[in-house]
C-alpha cells in the first residue's frame, strides 16, 4: 500500500464542557445531528480545519462558538483519544479539551445539562473523555484555582469556598482555604462591591486578575 491509497485518519476535537449546578458537576451535550448515531447526546466536537484552525486549541474554541455561540472562559487540553474502533466511519483521533463554564454562561446555549454521576450512554469514546476530564478537574483543584471558572463573577470566598467543595466532594477548613487562596494570589476585591442582604455582616466581593483570565494560578501544597 502506497502513501497516496491510505485509507485517511478522521481528525476532530471534543470538547468536555463542565459546570456546577445544585452543587453537582454537570456536563453540557448536544444532540448530534448527523450519522453515525443521529439523535444521541454526545460531547458538542467536530472536524480540525487545516486552513482555518492554527491548532488544537484553535479548533475546539472554534467548535464551541460555532455550535454554542460560547466563548470558553478556561480551555485545557485533556488527552488525546484514537483507534481504528471509536468511530464506525473509520480510523480515528480526537484531541479532548476540558472546558469550565459558569452555569450562568449556559443559559441561552443548546445543551443539556447533566449531572457528571448519572450520565447516559455516550456515542463514541465521550464517556471515557467525560471521566478523564473529572478526574483532571479534582485532581488539579487541590492545589490550583481551576475551580474559580466555575464561578460567575463577582463572588464572595464562602461562595468560592462552596465550589471548591462541591468539586472535591469535601468540606474545606475555613482558615485553610482563605490562606490557600492568599498564596494562589489570584482573586482581587471590587473596590466598594460588598454582597448585603444576608444575616451575617456583608461580605466583600472578589473576582480574577485580568493575569489569570484563561490560566490558571498553582501552589506546592494542596488543600
Amino acid at each position: 500500500m502506497t502513501e497516496s491509497t491510505m485509507p485517511a485518519v478522521i481528525c476532530t476535537v471534543d470538547v468536555v464542557l463542565l459546570t456546577l449546578q445544585q452543587g453537582a458537576l454537570q456536563v453540557a451535550l448536544l444532540r448530534r445531528e448527523r450519522a453515525p448515531f443521529a439523535g444521541a447526546l454526545a460531547l458538542p466536537g467536530g472536524y480540525i480545519h487545516a486552513q482555518e484552525d492554527a491548532d488544537a486549541q484553535a479548533s475546539a474554541a472554534r467548535v464551541l462558538r460555532d455550535k454554542a455561540g460560547l466563548q470558553s472562559p478556561y480551555l485545557e487540553q485533556l488527552a488525546t483519544f484514537s483507534g481504528p474502533v471509536r468511530d464506525p466511519r473509520g480510523w480515528s483521533l480526537a484531541v479532548a479539551y476540558c472546558s469550565l463554564v459558569p452555569p450562568e454562561v449556559l443559559a441561552s446555549t443548546p445543551f443539556t445539562l447533566v449531572p457528571v454521576a448519572e450520565l447516559p450512554a455516550l456515542p463514541f469514546d465521550h464517556r471515557a473523555m467525560v471521566d478523564a476530564a473529572v478526574a483532571r478537574v479534582r485532581s488539579k483543584s487541590q492545589y490550583s484555582s481551576m475551580p474559580v471558572h466555575l464561578c460567575a463573577e463577582p463572588f464572595t470566598l464562602p461562595q468560592l469556598q462552596a465550589v471548591y467543595e462541591a468539586v472535591l466532594g469535601e468540606p474545606a477548613n475555613k482558615v485553610s482555604f482563605r490562606r490557600k487562596m492568599e498564596e494562589l494570589a489570584m482573586l482581587e476585591p471590587v473596590p466598594g462591591a460588598l454582597q448585603t442582604g444576608a444575616a451575617h455582616r456583608p461580605a466583600q466581593l472578589y473576582r480574577i486578575k485580568p493575569g489569570f483570565r484563561g490560566s490558571l494560578s498553582t501552589s506546592s501544597r494542596g488543600l
